[in-house]
């Protein structure tokens, strides 16, 4: 994809969204960690709804490593994984406390040596609480960053690396929850709602719903390759192709 159609894909983004900020509730960015430490594995909503509950009694490092790994758990229980979360959230606690004077770190590499943060956290903290150009490749960044053609890599690193330079810098603070938004309500796994996607003109994927499909190169229409190569116009039998991501 070139840069005029990378800008453009951002500014019309920017035009049906200008303030774009994470659906997770916070009001500071101890809050925000927590909520990102949780949210592995888990949506918005149901990280929302616990955290609603938690943080009325205990927000900060100090709070939280009162509760203990059990109390904390009586809070997160309905998320999954939460055990591990909980382990990892009031051990990140006693580090902030033991080495950070109970402050959330500005800079990655003390970020990520909280246990329970890596990258893809250590990058939404920087960016969404303090404000730095990081961008946050989960996987709904990583399907709409290879399927609009903005990256085209098989792992999160080498999308994140493509996105930090094709990104216009005046869009980098937001383009990660652009790019998030859209793959929740727009961009979706399974059923991308093409026909009221702002972007569909400017965007590279083959797929697309709500149109006639394309015939694959080399391949007469309506037929698709199989396990052993064979297609359906052949009597084989055939297979669903193996889609990237």
């Amino acid at each position: 994809m070139n840069a005029r159609r990378a800008r453009a894909i951002f500014e019309r983004l920017r035009a049906a969204n200008p303030h774009p900020k994470t659906e997770l509730e916070y009001s500071t960015p101890f809050e925000l960690l927590v909520a990102v430490i949780l949210s592995a594995q888990a949506t918005d909503r149901s990280v929302n709804l616990a955290t609603r509950r938690l943080f009325r009694v205990a927000n900060t490092p100090q709070a939280i490593v009162a509760l203990g790994v059990e109390g904390l758990a009586t809070y997160v229980k309905s998320i999954g994984l939460y055990q591990g979360k909980a382990r990892n959230i009031v051990a990140t606690c006693h580090k902030l406390i033991d080495e950070h004077g109970g402050r959330v770190p500005e800079d990655r590499e003390s970020l990520e040596a909280l246990p329970g943060v890596g990258r893809k956290t250590a990058n939404v903290i920087l960016n969404t609480a303090f404000g730095q150009p990081t961008l946050a490749v989960d996987t709904h960044v990583f399907r709409v960053a290879n399927r609009t053609g903005l990256a085209k890599a098989d792992d999160v690193r080498g999308v994140e690396d493509q996105l930090l330079k094709r990104v216009p810098r005046e869009f980098m603070h937001d383009a990660h929850h652009w790019l998030i938004l859209h793959g929740r309500y727009v961009c979706k796994a399974r059923q991308p709602d093409c026909p009221s996607c702002p972007i569909a003109d400017l965007c590279e994927y083959q797929d697309k719903t709500g149109q006639e499909p394309r015939a694959r190169r080399g391949k007469p229409a309506g037929t698709r390759p199989g396990r052993a190569g064979r297609s359906r116009a052949t009597g084989g039998a055939a297979t669903r192709a193996k889609r990237p991501g």
